[in-house]
C-alpha cells in the first residue's frame, strides 16, 4: 500500500514536470541540458523531465517601462528633470533572453543616455516646444538599438519636464508679462476697430444726409418747375382765349394792342414769371403813347 502511494506521488511529479500549459500572449523558453531547445507557444506543451527546463517565461504583450526622472543639462546650461515612459514589445523571445542580460535595464540605460544627448543639444525653450521631436528621436534610436535584442520600441513619451524653481518663477513672470501684453494689444485693437466703425458710421450718415438733401432739392426744383410750367400754360390759355375773343369781335389795331398789354399785365402779376417783351410789343407801346398824346391835346382844345 505504501509503495503504491509513493508511486502515485512520483507519477504526479513526473506529470507536473512533463506537462506545461502556456498561457495566451506568453511563450516559454525551453532548454535541454542547458542549451536552447525551443520556444513553446500558447497551449499544451510536453517536455522531457529532468532534461528539459523552462528557462524563462516571456510576455508578448505591449509593455511599458517608466524611466526614472533624469537631470539633464540643456545647451544654455539649465538643469531640467525629464520623466519618460517607453512602450515596447518583444518580437523574438529567444534573442530577448539570450542576447542581453536584462532587457529592461538595457532599455532604461539606453533611454537615459539618449535623452541626455538629444536634450543637451537644445535650449530650454526648445525642450518645451519640441516634445514631439524629442519623442520621435528617442523612439528611432531605441528601436534601432533594441532590434538586436528581439525588441521593438513602438512609442516613447515624455511625461514631464521640470525646470528649477528659479527658472519656473522667471517663466511665470514672463508668461504673465506676455498675457498682459496680449491683453493690452487686444484692447488697443478693439478700441481702434471701434473708432473705425464709428467713423465709418458717421461717414455713411453724412453720405446719406447729402443724398437726402440733394434728392430734396431736386424734387423741390422739379416741383417749382412744374408749377411754373402749369402757370405759364394757364396764362397762355388765357392769352389765347383773349386773342380768340378779340379776333372774333373784329377789333381795330389799337384795341388789339391795348388788350395785348392788358394780357401782359396779368401775366406779369405772378411772382415767378419773367416777361420778355418782343419788338412788336414795343411798337404797340409807342402807339399807345401817341394815342395818349392825342387824347390830351383833344381835352386841351375843348377847354
Amino acid at each position: 500500500m505504501g509503495f503504491l502511494f509513493v508511486l502515485f506521488i512520483i507519477l504526479i511529479i513526473l506529470a507536473i514536470k512533463t506537462i506545461k500549459v502556456v498561457r495566451q500572449s506568453e511563450v516559454y523558453i525551453i532548454e535541454r541540458l542547458g542549451k536552447f531547445h525551443k520556444v513553446a507557444e500558447a497551449g499544451l506543451t510536453i517536455i522531457v523531465p529532468f532534461m528539459d527546463t523552462v528557462r524563462s517565461v516571456v510576455s508578448l504583450k505591449q509593455q511599458t517601462m517608466d524611466i526614472p526622472p533624469q537631470g539633464v543639462i540643456t545647451s544654455d546650461n539649465v538643469t531640467i528633470t525629464i520623466d519618460t515612459v517607453v512602450f515596447y514589445k518583444i518580437t523574438d523571445p529567444a534573442r530577448a533572453v539570450y542576447e542581453i542580460q536584462s532587457l529592461k535595464k538595457g532599455i532604461e540605460y539606453l533611454a537615459i543616455t539618449t535623452i541626455r544627448d538629444i536634450v543637451g543639444k537644445m535650449e530650454l525653450d526648445q525642450t518645451f516646444s519640441s516634445r514631439d521631436i524629442i519623442n520621435d528621436k528617442l523612439r528611432v534610436i531605441l528601436d534601432e538599438a533594441t532590434d538586436a535584442w528581439g525588441c521593438k520600441v513602438d512609442r516613447v513619451e515624455i511625461k514631464d519636464i521640470t525646470p528649477p524653481a528659479d527658472i519656473r518663477d522667471a517663466m511665470e513672470k514672463q508668461m504673465n508679462a506676455e498675457r498682459n501684453k496680449r491683453a493690452l494689444i487686444l484692447q488697443a485693437e478693439g478700441e481702434r476697430q471701434s473708432a473705425i466703425t464709428l467713423a465709418e458710421g458717421r461717414k455713411e450718415a453724412a453720405i446719406l444726409d447729402a443724398e437726402a438733401d440733394r434728392e430734396s432739392k431736386i424734387r423741390r426744383a422739379t416741383g417749382e418747375a412744374e408749377a411754373i410750367k402749369q402757370v405759364a400754360d394757364a396764362k397762355a390759355k388765357e392769352i389765347q382765349m383773349v386773342y380768340d375773343a378779340i379776333k372774333n369781335a373784329d377789333p381795330n389795331e389799337k384795341l388789339v394792342q391795348l388788350k395785348s398789354l392788358e394780357a401782359l399785365q396779368e401775366v406779369a402779376k405772378g411772382e415767378a414769371n419773367k416777361i420778355f417783351i418782343p419788338f412788336e410789343a414795343t411798337s404797340a407801346l409807342s402807339s399807345l403813347g401817341a394815342v395818349k398824346d392825342v387824347m390830351i391835346d383833344g381835352k386841351n382844345a375843348k377847354k
